[in-house]
């Protein structure tokens, strides 16, 4: 794969000065096109062995473009705090909005390649990397992210000979580390892991482009003209992403099939029993968080239901029962500007939790199967895709140590009515009631397919859905907390 990359192409010092003024000024141009329009962001990954000028080639793009829209990111090893999280967790964070630039150093190939050369990985473990880093690019450019990838080549002669000429100049000397050498003495396993990569990870949607690293002139130019021309094309094309595709939306035959068709709303607690319950599970749910095991684990638990369904009441009696230096809750409402800008599920992936922490989500990423959905926020291609897209994510999620765990809270319409009723005429709830709550009830048919579309679509066993019967409140909060005890205890 990369002997084409081993030709010794120069260019000389003449032609480049000839060819930069052009080529800053296109690149320029484009960039604060891209800016305006804040239709896409750039995504460019750049790659390679070690000394072969990837630091001297993203110097030179931020200082032939406008470095206030670029943010660059150099990813090392992860921190003991990184390693916490899922293995994308520290590059989802970082994603540009909407307009901008982000440069990644090596990003989320780096590891993948060196523990599979170096680390002793098998087969397996590079396969799954490389599947995640498919789905997570996939996504990237479906929500319509331009990713450009240079990885920058040497021969095994080539590196070693310039390894010697940094280390000959004293000024240049500490550019070269003992890693350097450590991983020239492995260069063929290194290599050879690259190529494997590389092949499998260049898609129309984010391909590769192999350039020879020995003349630094040569690869500048190329790599800057490479870069021109894909925002060019992007730009020329008016879709957000090239890569989409019309996918019709499912029947409402599906609501047959999913567990709300064979609900009991009428189940209920009496009082009196509702309260020794509570208690019981509260002290079950305190003793299971401070249990020594959780430590290493973590939980999200993600509600859900239609309006007045009495999501925020069993978060309470859940809250009542931990640490509140150990939780969180997430209130999502309708996303913002800065949300807008970035993929749906960014500013999800700021709040996972560290292990030993609870993160709780009133409401959640499913706004983009369910309201996005009815509402026409979200095309049939982007709510049919977020299926796949979100159980991949959780799957990542429990892969990571957490106990990932759902509830819909489900009630009848008119029980959602008389509730909005009582919102109306108790002082202290109206807040609770909005315009909003009564264009969503005229819908209700269409929330009721959509709600089964996703009970159905995104039920796995790393994170099941669990329905709740919400018609009575008590009934619904302590099925609620044993659910949480339960799942907790099983993966503990």
């Amino acid at each position: 794969m990369f002997k084409p990359a081993e030709q010794g192409h120069r260019v000389s010092d003449s032609v480049f000065r000839r060819s930069e003024p052009e080529l800053r000024t296109a690149l320029l141009e484009e960039q604060y096109t891209i800016l305006k329009q804040s239709r896409f962001p750039v995504i460019v990954v750049i790659g390679g062995v070690d000394g072969a000028g990837k630091g001297d080639t993203v110097n030179l793009l931020t200082k032939w473009m406008d470095p206030r829209h670029i943010h660059t990111h150099a990813f090392g090893r992860a921190t003991p705090e990184e390693r916490e999280h899922p293995p994308m967790w520290r590059f989802w964070r970082t994603l540009p909005a909407k307009g901008r630039i982000g440069i990644y150093f090596d990003s989320w190939y780096t590891e993948p390649i060196l523990e599979h050369a170096l680390g002793g990985s098998g087969d397996k473990s590079l396969q799954q990397s490389i599947e995640r880093i498919f789905r997570f690019e996939q996504m990237m450019a479906d929500e319509g992210a331009l990713i450009v990838k240079f990885w920058f080549h040497l021969s095994r002669k080539s590196q070693k000979k310039r390894f010697k000429a940094l280390e000959r100049d004293p000024l240049t000397c500490w550019r070269v580390s003992g890693s350097d050498w450590k991983h020239h003495k492995h260069y063929k396993p290194l290599r050879d892991a690259s190529a494997r990569v590389l092949r499998a990870t260049s898609t129309p949607f984010a391909p590769w482009f192999v350039i020879e690293g020995v003349d630094s002139n040569y690869r500048h130019l190329m790599t800057a003209r490479l870069l021109l021309q894909a925002m060019r094309d992007r730009l020329a094309d008016g879709a957000a992403s090239g890569t989409r595709r019309a996918i019709p939306p499912r029947t409402r035959a599906a609501v047959r099939d999913s567990p709300l068709a064979t609900l009991d709303l009428n189940k209920d607690l009496a009082r009196d029993s509702y309260r020794v319950e509570l208690a019981k599970q509260q002290g079950a749910l305190n003793l299971l968080s401070r249990d020594p095991r959780f430590r290493g684990r973590g939980a999200v638990a993600v509600f859900e239901g239609v309006d007045a369904a009495g999501k925020g009441g069993a978060i309470r009696r859940i809250t009542e029962a931990l640490d509140a230096r150990f939780y969180q809750v997430v209130p999502i409402s309708e996303p913002g500007t800065e949300a807008l800008a970035h993929p749906y599920l960014w500013r999800f992936w700021r709040h996972i939790p560290r292990p030993g922490r609870f993160t709780i989500f009133d409401r959640s990423w499913y706004g983009r199967v369910l309201v996005e959905r009815v509402e026409g926020h979200a095309s049939p291609f982007d709510w049919s895709r977020a299926y796949g897209e979100i159980n991949n994510f959780e799957q990542e999620l429990a892969e990571g140590g957490l106990i990932v765990m759902k509830f819909w809270l489900a009630i009848g319409k008119q029980q959602q009515l008389a509730r909005f009723r009582a919102r109306q005429t108790t002082p202290y709830k109206r807040y609770k009631i909005t315009r909003d709550d009564w264009r969503n009830r005229a819908k209700w048919d269409d929330y009721q397919a959509a709600a089964a579309d996703m009970l159905v679509r995104t039920s796995t066993a790393a994170a099941p859905w669990t329905v709740v019967e919400a018609n009575d409140k008590y009934f619904a909060r302590i099925k609620v907390l044993k659910n949480l005890c339960e799942r907790i205890e099983a993966a503990l």
